[in-house]
């Protein structure tokens, strides 16, 4: 079947029914997957054509609960199941691959969707500028550690890491990524890190893992309106501050 002609006014339901097969009996672990979350939208769309088992990863167990209720509403016989995971906290990242090497599945796909975009400065718990420490790091932490539980999923597992545009705001900081401790910290330069670091991420699975079947990727998602701006004071002077950075026009 030739592929359809996508474009701006594409519905994310046109393109899931024509990837379908690539969705039906599949395990699909996602992290960032709040209400009103890009990651939320994504899983419940997906649900729609028989996923084998959905892993909803997050922080907060009373938030993607709401997501979970909102799956099982419409589509009653998919299984769902939550994984607590904290990105900004290694040794609970740590904690959460172990559960996820104990289970009964392999993973089919990861879909790396969690991020901050433009907070104040703040750190991880382990010291790490916030932006950069849950949105790279910590993903990276955490698939390299179930990485075996996707590589043995089949013949194309697959791993995505949800990028942006934003990464042309700041290239890879490899002699100051922490900002000086907050010195020097700009929120774009360190969000466009984060997005730059995917980019990198995804590039070298896909180098270091082909040659076992995997398939790695980065993509920006457009300019969506989720949860993510809810530290900007307005979403002007976010749009503002992007175009100094020739990211919008």
């Amino acid at each position: 079947m030739a592929r359809p002609q996508w474009g701006f006014d594409t519905k994310a339901e046109e393109v899931a029914e024509f990837f379908k097969d690539r969705i039906n009996g599949k395990v699909i672990l996602t992290t960032g997957v709040s209400p009103n979350s890009l990651g939320a939208y994504y899983v419940e769309t997906i649900a729609a054509h028989d996923p084998k088992l959905l892993i909803l990863a997050g922080r907060d167990v009373s938030k993607v609960q709401k997501t979970i209720d909102a799956i099982k509403k419409a589509h009653p016989n998919v299984s769902v199941r939550f994984l607590k995971l904290d990105l900004a906290d290694q040794s609970q990242v740590r904690e959460a691959a172990k559960e996820v090497n104990g289970y009964e599945e392999n993973i089919d796909i990861l879909m790396n969707n969690a991020a901050v975009m433009a907070c104040p400065y703040m750190t991880t718990k382990d010291g790490i500028e916030m932006q950069f420490g849950t949105g790279h790091i910590g993903h990276f932490l955490f698939t390299n550690l179930i990485l075996p539980k996707i590589l043995a999923s089949g013949p194309h597992p697959r791993i995505v890491n949800v990028s942006s545009a934003g990464h042309r705001s700041s290239p890879m900081r490899f002699d100051d990524w922490n900002f000086k401790n907050g010195e020097t910290y700009n929120r774009w330069r360190a969000y466009g890190q984060t997005k730059t670091a995917n980019i990198l991420f995804s590039v070298e699975l896909a180098k270091l893992y082909d040659s076992k079947g995997l398939e790695a990727f980065s993509l920006h998602p457009g300019v969506i309106l989720t949860n993510l701006i809810q530290h900007l004071e307005s979403l002007e002077e976010g749009i503002n501050e992007l175009r100094t950075f020739e990211i919008l026009p």
